[in-house]
């Protein structure tokens, strides 16, 4: 269960970046890797943070999936490992919960986060 977490963290942030760049990102830029384009609401540097914002929440999801994978793989019993896959649990239901109101749950998002927590509770 917790291996098909750790899996899980890294394919819904392959796709949060791949889609957000496809869906998101390609219209706000002019042949540039960062784009800049925000028309009369943003300025170019809110773009350009609110771009690595997104990207940085991926990065985040792989590092959580990292844990995940390695606490799937270890023979450890120990509190520490208790510990690590309620933290880990904890964070992903609360970005869930986020998700869902901030998004009237119409992003699925929420589904798979939610998912994501509490798969390493049945562990």
């Amino acid at each position: 269960m917790i291996l098909a977490a750790g899996y899980l963290a890294i394919f819904l942030g392959l796709i949060h970046s791949f889609l957000g760049e496809i869906l998101i990102f390609q219209k706000l830029r002019d042949n540039e890797l960062i784009p800049s384009h925000g028309g009369d609401l943003l300025k170019a540097r809110q773009v350009r943070i609110l771009w690595a914002s997104w990207h940085l929440v991926s990065i985040l999801g792989f590092g959580m999936a990292s844990i995940l994978i390695w606490l799937s793989l270890s023979t450890s019993n120990s509190s520490i490992t208790e510990v690590l896959i309620n933290i880990v649990s904890i964070t992903m239901v609360c970005g869930a919960v986020l998700v869902l109101i901030g998004t009237k749950g119409k992003h699925p998002g929420w589904i798979v986060l939610t998912i994501i927590g509490i798969l390493p509770w049945f562990a």
